[in-house]
């Protein structure tokens, strides 16, 4: 028999969907398991508010009547819009290492897409930069952190023999940290620490922090404007990620610089890793995964750096400086050892000068692919 592709239509279809990756990464040690709580919020057309504006379509591939892999199709009809493209993308790749299943997944991908009017098709790429995006193609030993992609390492050739070429690429630094800050770092903190129009905020109480969620997005929707694949949050995006996101994040990771009228002006949010906790809790959140996880990031020697901004003004004025030594101090007093920068795209220079004068050093790379779609008569039923 040859490859069956059936798109997704029912619940019991969807948990499918959902748990098949777990399949597939069995004898992966890195892998990190999904919060599986969190994936089924995702794929709800009534609680992920980037259905009302996408075309989608899930699918899984049978041979022999079992399932062998899965892809998720996404037009973000908003995004195309607004930045006059007609791209479609793919995103949530998973198969064994068989070219003859990925050829089926990709192929209806791209016909799917092309059907829909589109000229390309990206991936592995979601909604938005919000959600895991890229395969991984470096650093397949490093430790895999939350909101990235774990494939393994033949998925790359998988995509690539289909006729894929690199769109962009992210990559990720592991910065040790050190015993003392370097001195040019301190000069550098100390002549910013002189201006007197800013404060700088740190955090011993996670209730301290619910009034800066909104501030610290409009912030995020004005720095990452540029940025490949960014989707401003609405508001109510704002309000979710802090209900269902507050209670991991340990205050003493989160620095904050304000003016004298308490406009936020730059903000930085590291979090103590906690897969070692997810991967007992086997992604569930009860009866005693949540434990599992709030004890992993007391243990844990790693950061990851979740999220930063600093507004246009006030670049090159110190500010990044600041809120990187005073997270540093942070980290040699909870014992972490080292910090994983999370993706940064490749071509954001700046960022990447800086962490290398850290000593910081690339050990995983992310890759988001392209292909052309070429007009066909067919037809995607």
């Amino acid at each position: 028999m040859g490859i069956e592709i059936r798109e997704v239509s029912c619940k019991r279809e969807l948990r499918k969907f959902i748990h098949f990756p777990a399949k597939i990464h069995k004898n992966h040690p890195n892998w990190v398991p999904p919060m599986y709580a969190d994936e089924w919020i995702y794929y709800n057309p009534k609680k992920n508010k980037s259905f009302s504006y996408s075309d989608t379509s899930l699918i899984l591939a049978y041979k022999d009547g079992e399932i062998v892999g899965r892809l998720f199709c996404i037009i973000n009809h908003r995004y195309n819009e607004s930045h006059n493209e007609k791209h479609g993308r793919f995103t949530n790749l998973e198969c064994y290492d068989d070219q003859e299943v990925a050829h089926a997944l990709l192929t209806y991908a791209e016909n799917w897409a092309r059907a829909k009017g589109m000229d390309k098709i990206v991936g592995c790429l979601g909604f938005s930069d919000k959600d895991p995006q890229g395969v991984m193609v470096e650093g397949f030993d490093a430790p895999l952190v939350i909101a990235t992609n774990g494939n393994l390492h033949y998925i790359p050739k998988l995509i690539e023999n289909e006729g894929y070429v690199k769109e962009i690429d992210s990559v990720v630094y592991q910065i040790i940290i050190p015993d003392t800050v370097p001195e040019f770092y301190m000069k550098v903190f100390e002549r910013a620490m002189l201006n007197k129009d800013i404060v700088l905020l740190e955090f011993t109480k996670r209730s301290d922090l619910k009034p800066l969620i909104r501030p610290i997005f409009n912030l995020i929707n004005e720095a990452y404007a540029s940025i490949y694949a960014f989707a401003p949050f609405e508001e109510k995006e704002m309000d979710d990620f802090a209900n269902r996101f507050l209670f991991l994040i340990d205050p003493a990771f989160v620095k904050v610089v304000t003016n004298k009228e308490g406009k936020i002006l730059a903000f930085i949010i590291g979090m103590p890793d906690i897969t070692e906790g997810i991967r007992k809790s086997k992604g569930y959140l009860f009866p005693f995964g949540l434990l599992q996880i709030m004890r992993s990031s007391k243990k844990t020697k790693m950061l990851t750096l979740l999220l930063g901004a600093i507004q246009d003004n006030y670049r090159n004025s110190g500010l990044d400086t600041i809120m990187g030594i005073k997270m540093l101090d942070s980290c040699r007093k909870a014992g972490i050892k080292f910090i994983d920068s999370h993706l940064i795209l490749e071509t954001n220079a700046k960022m990447r000068a800086e962490i290398e004068k850290m000593g910081g050093k690339v050990y995983k790379r992310y890759r988001v692919f392209q292909k052309k779609l070429e007009k066909s008569s067919y037809l995607c039923l």
